[in-house]
């Protein structure tokens, strides 16, 4: 099969349709974030880039904190326009009809309609070009209880998440699979014992 060869560019693919919070409850800002993702597992380490012309990047460098709020694909028209506007100019979770919560561990606030929040506090920030990388701990994570089912299992498949891939909009499919189906043995179905007649 022939590939053509591209320069160097950010076509990695998909990535979160995120809307991070910036703030306090009081005077919340919102913008939406596709560069982001998890860097380690302990402690829970995440970052996201930011340009530091966006309003929200100066919050979060003075307060050290955010959340990021997973997106679905019901929210994708609110969330392309947190992306485009900015929080300068206008109330933009008030345009979106977004309404905010309390997080536990920062002073940041969730988006309820959001199914998963992780509040982040910064441990370091790096501007590396275009962007300032924002290294964080995740000090917490809210669920909603709706997508948590009767044995404790966070059902992320039910919420009808969204992804970002080149410049566009995606619904997350199907499940097929998890992690380490691929090599994990299958059980073995005892069969029940014969009944003497």
């Amino acid at each position: 099969m022939a590939k053509q060869f591209w320069k160097g560019s950010t076509l990695l693919a998909p990535v979160p349709a995120a809307l991070v919070t910036c703030g306090t409850l009081e005077k919340p800002n919102v913008l939406t974030i596709g560069w982001t993702g998890i860097v380690c597992t302990r402690p829970p380490m995440t970052y996201i880039s930011v340009r530091p012309e966006r309003y929200s990047h100066d919050i979060i460098k003075e307060t050290g904190e955010f959340v990021i709020n997973l997106t679905t694909s019901a929210m994708c028209r609110e969330t392309d326009f947190c992306g485009v506007k900015s929080g300068k100019d206008m109330d933009k979770l008030a345009a979106c009809g977004f309404h905010t919560v309390p997080a536990q561990k920062v002073g940041a606030p969730l988006i309820e309609e959001c199914p998963l929040s992780l509040e982040c506090r910064v441990t370091e920030s790096k501007l590396l070009g275009s962007h300032t990388m924002f290294l964080a701990e995740i000090v917490g994570i809210d669920a909603d209880e709706k997508y948590i089912d009767s044995k404790g299992k966070l059902n992320l498949q039910q919420c009808g998440l969204m992804a970002f891939a080149h410049g566009e909009y995606f619904a997350i499919g199907r499940k097929l699979g998890d992690f380490g189906f691929s090599v994990r043995k299958k059980k073995k179905h005892r069969k029940p014992p014969q009944q003497s007649r």
